[in-house]
């Protein structure tokens, strides 16, 4: 009885199921039925506006030619009664001439009869009725302001509903990626006169492909393209490759999209790690601000340190020791995970880049890696009325009362806008000053396979300064702020102006900091 009724009870479940499922289909069919009535009278709508325009230019044409006939008919007829008159003005004196002469042969005196026929043969020679054309000037025919219309109304009797365009082809062979953008071409499969305009969607994504997560990124769409040539700049590589699409579209409907293409995004991606940086130091993603009242519930390591607030402390005297902490070796081996590393304290202000690999890689969860080769690049600007920073890199395990630049493993550039500016190269304890003036915008090159660290002007891509050496552990960004705030941009490709100058300095030699050393 209870598997009857447990029986019947499925029967029932599915039924209602069922029954969902058809009056939603019901409602889909009865909303297919109104939405094709809705469209149907838009799609008249459009066509009697086409038809209206159509018959509007006709109109045009036809009071246009008509007028260009009428115009001609009154400039033929202008230049035959101009002909006429001259006619009737030569005829005139002809008949008085005739009439003359019939009177003079009637003259008896010889004398007389002589010089009246001197006088008439005279008046002949220069009449107009012997120097005039009896030819018309103009002819009757108007043959030219005839129209045949033949071919045309064969054109409109072929006219049918616009067909949906066919997909682009995009070009892959002529896109470029470069300078943090992309420029795509496509070109459509056969030539295709109605095509108006034309869409391009492209979409970031970790997998050489498609998206493999439903919904991991949505597409942007840049619409109305009229060339078949776009450039997408500006962009972010934050992930590694970048999906793009393209769709033709004519006045009424748009064609399917092209089979998309994949094309890779290398760039360096890092965040700011706060989970080591000073307490001093208020950290969100790609920006670090001092933050006076971060550290007061951080331990005093020496009561003395406090006692010279008022001083830049990323200015005082190296009186302290310019090797790495006693409590961490610089060059002491390190376990990789974040977890590890000290919080910075002291006078260290400091905060390190740490690169998402996790992320990178669409595992959504974050991970802990350092720069280890290849060629990267990243840009820092720094607030107006920010007083004393550095930027630069280090090795991945620095100690927590390790500055940068002050150790044998940190390379940075310093900014000191305490009283005056300074602007200086710092390694191992040693400064070099840069008589240059301090850019807006730094952007800074790490090639750590060739042993070079670079900084330029982000702007004007000026070189700044280089560091020569041999990198013999994984790097990571740094920076140090005091009063102020500094943003990273990251995702950037390295520009071609400083490949450009990168291989013209290379070619050339290039110049070695005195402050250079082998690490």
């Amino acid at each position: 009885m209870d598997e009857e009724r447990e029986t019947l009870q499925r029967i029932v479940s599915t039924l209602v199921n069922k029954n969902d499922e058809i009056h939603n289909f019901i409602d889909m069919l009865n909303h297919t039925i109104s939405n094709v009535q809705v469209n149907s009278s838009n799609a008249i709508s459009e066509l009697d506006e086409e038809f209206d325009g159509l018959y509007s230019v006709l109109h045009e044409m036809k009071g246009s030619m008509a007028n260009t006939i009428q115009q001609e008919e009154a400039r033929k007829i202008q230049a035959l009664k101009d002909q006429l008159s001259q006619c009737s003005r030569a005829l005139e004196g002809s008949e008085e001439l005739l009439e003359l002469a019939v009177q003079s042969l009637d003259i008896k005196n010889p004398v007389e009869l002589l010089e009246a026929a001197r006088q008439i043969k005279d008046s002949v020679t220069v009449a107009s009725a012997f120097r005039l054309s009896l030819k018309p000037k103009v002819s009757d025919s108007m043959t030219h302001m005839m129209v045949d219309f033949a071919l045309e109304k064969r054109m409109l009797q072929a006219v049918k509903f616009l067909p949906v365009p066919k997909a682009p082809e995009i070009d892959v062979a002529a896109c470029l990626v470069a300078d943090n953008c992309i420029t795509i071409s496509w070109r459509m499969p056969e030539e295709d006169s109605r095509i108006d305009h034309f869409v391009l969607e492209y979409r970031k994504t970790n997998f050489d492909g498609l998206p493999r997560i439903k919904g991991e990124q949505h597409w942007e769409v840049v619409d109305y393209i009229k060339a078949t040539q776009y450039t997408l700049s500006g962009l972010k590589f934050d992930t590694k490759y970048m999906n793009l699409r393209v769709q033709a579209c004519n006045k009424a409907v748009a064609g399917e999209y092209s089979d998309p293409v994949t094309l890779e995004t290398k760039a360096f991606v890092f965040s700011l790690d706060s989970t080591s940086s000073h307490l001093n130091l208020k950290v969100e993603d790609t920006y670090v601000e001092w933050d006076p009242t971060g550290g007061k519930g951080q331990e005093k390591i020496k009561g003395k340190e406090n006692k010279n607030s008022g001083q830049n402390p990323l200015l005082k005297s190296n009186r302290r020791s310019s090797t790495a902490s006693p409590k961490r070796s610089t060059n002491s081996p390190r376990a990789s995970a974040r977890g590890g590393r000290d919080r910075f304290a002291g006078e260290s202000y400091t905060v390190l880049g740490e690169l998402n690999l996790f992320a990178l890689l669409g595992k959504g969860r974050s991970g802990d890696t350092a720069v280890e080769s290849g060629q990267h690049y990243w840009e820092v600007r720094a607030q107006k009325d920010c007083k004393s920073y550095s930027v630069g890199v280090t090795y991945r395990n620095p100690g927590k009362f390790d500055q940068l630049g002050k150790t044998n493993s940190s390379w940075c550039i310093h900014v000191n806008n305490w009283l005056q500016t300074t602007f200086s190269a710092k390694h191992n304890n040693k400064a070099k000053t840069l008589d240059i003036p301090v850019p807006d915008r730094i952007g800074v090159y790490c090639d750590f396979d060739g042993g070079q660290l670079s900084f330029y002007n982000a702007s004007s891509k000026a070189l700044l300064h280089t560091f020569r050496t041999k990198f013999t552990q994984p790097l990571l960004p740094g920076f140090m702020i005091w009063c102020g705030g500094l943003t990273v941009s990251t995702g950037l490709q390295v520009p071609s102006a400083v490949k450009t100058l990168q291989k013209s300095e290379n070619g050339l030699g290039g110049s070695t900091s005195s402050l250079n050393n082998v690490a």
